[in-house]
Formats: C-alpha cells, structure tokens, sequence
C-alpha cells in the first residue's frame, strides 16, 4: 500500500544521510556571500524606507497643523502673534526635514522620493500660505530651498545612522524640493486661499476676495502653460484649482452685484450656499 511504499522511501533517504547531502550541495560559496550581501543591503534600504515615511507622516501632520493656525490670522485681535507661532511650528517642521536631509547622505533622493514626497508637498503649502499672508505674494521654489540648507549644530538628531556614517558626515546638510513638489504644493494652497476668502467675508473684510481672486487667477493661468504636458499629479490638480478659483471669483461677483443688499454678518452665509450649489453642479461631494 501507499504507507508502505513511504516506509521503503524513507529507508532509502535515512535523516543522517539527508542532511549530509545537504550540506555538501550547498556549501558556503562567493555566489551565496553575494546573496547575502544582496540582502543585507536591500533590508537596509528598506528599513531606511520606512524610516522616511514616518517622518513624512510627522513632516505632513506639523505642517496642517501651521495651516490650521494660519487661518485663525483674520479673526485673530492679534495677528503677528499667529504669524510668530506658525514660524515656531515651522522650524520644528524643518528640523524634521533636516533628519530626512541626514538619511539621503550619499544616497540618490529619487530612489526615496515615494517616501518623503506627500511630507514635502504639505510643507510647500504651509511655507507658501504664511508666505502669502505676510506679503501677499507666491513664495518662489528657490526661497524655500534656501530654508533647507542646515547646519551640524545639532548633532543629537543625527539619529539612526552608524557610527562610520557619523564620522563622515558633512558640515551642512541640504534638500532640494523637486519642482514636481512645488507645483502641487502651490495646487494645494489655492484651496486654504479659497477658506480664506470665505472666512474674511465672514469677519467683515471685503478687499480680501477681490485680492485672492487676482492672485488665483494668475497661478492658474500659470498651470495652464503646463496643461497636459506635465507630470499627470498636476494636470489632476488643475481641476480642483479651477474649482477654487470659481468659488472665490463668485464670492467677489456676489460682493459687488449684492454686496451693499446684504448684511456683513449674513455674507458668509450667502458664500457658503453658493459655494455647496457649484459642488453639485459640478459632482462633487
């Protein structure tokens, strides 16, 4: 029968002669120490991987926070005290950029762009916002770079890198954001410009709208050069730009068709419904 048949197997393999077969077929060789090298290396990467998209994570949960607090500026009594601690907030964000900085020494940043890219993208929409509230202006890809250059002074966040790699490391450490990046950084904060506009209708403030609805319009003028010629993530960004800039342009249609009939304390009101009807007609949630 089959068992016997399993017996008469295993009575020809013993245990004792099995793995002494074993080990002769596979006896320690250069093609094997290259594996395991191979491995070695690929677990290290991979490990540094996962370190970068954590503090993506914590780069990206700091800089909604500053986002949220820069909109408190037009209801603020005090506004350079917002301004002051949304700077505060960004330095923290920074020195979170600069352990990212610290783990892409002598590697290539687009092997690990994946990982750090959304981190990166919420940083240039923050930055931009405050940037915009003080001057009123877009704040330029090479400015924001200008930010990322750091210093060794703070040498305890050298962390997570062996001692080797700390003895080689450099005086200053750098990282570039990729146009890529600051193009849908930029996509992102024409929608917090958009609650702006509605929030300072809200506190009374009607030059505002008429000033967000000039800028917007020149950035998406601006992503219209790019059209369908660019990266795919910002052609996708285009419509809901396109969507920001309609609610903003309608706000300041409103203002100045029914601005004077309506109440200031009523205008937000009036914004918002406006702002949920153009969601419906165009399908969004």
């Amino acid at each position: 029968g089959s068992g016997g048949f399993r017996k008469r197997k295993h009575d020809n393999f013993p245990h004792g002669q099995r793995r002494e077969e074993k080990e002769t077929v596979n006896p320690p060789s250069a093609l094997m120490t290259s594996f395991k090298s191979f491995q070695l290396e690929l677990d290290t990467r991979h490990d540094k991987y996962e370190r970068l998209v954590k503090l993506s994570r914590d780069i990206t949960i700091e800089s909604k926070r500053t986002i949220f607090l820069l909109h408190r500026f037009t209801s603020a009594p005090n506004g350079e005290e917002i301004l002051s601690e949304s700077e505060v907030k960004l330095d923290a964000v920074r020195r979170k950029i600069k352990q990212v900085a610290q783990e892409l020494i002598g590697e290539d940043m687009y092997q690990f762009h994946r990982a750090i890219s959304p981190g990166l993208q919420e940083y240039v929409e923050a930055v931009s916002f405050q940037y915009f509230i003080k001057t009123r202006s877009l704040i330029s890809v090479e400015e924001i770079n200008k930010q990322l250059i750091f210093t060794a002074e703070d040498r305890e966040e050298t962390t997570n890198m062996t001692s080797n790699s700390h003895d080689k490391q450099p005086h200053t450490w750098s990282l570039k954001v990729t146009p890529v990046d600051y193009l849908l950084g930029v996509a992102d904060l024409t929608g917090e410009l958009m609650r702006l506009c509605i929030s300072s209708v809200g506190n009374g403030d009607i030059d505002t709208p008429f000033e967000l609805s000039q800028f917007l319009r020149q950035i998406y003028d601006g992503f219209t050069f790019i059209g369908n010629t660019g990266p795919y993530e910002v052609s996708k960004k285009l419509y809901t730009l396109k969507q920001s800039l309609a609610k903003v342009e309608n706000a300041c249609y409103t203002l100045k068709v029914r601005g004077s009939e309506i109440p200031k304390h009523m205008l937000a009101d009036v914004f918002s419904t406006k702002t949920e009807l153009i969601d419906q007609e165009e399908g969004l949630p």
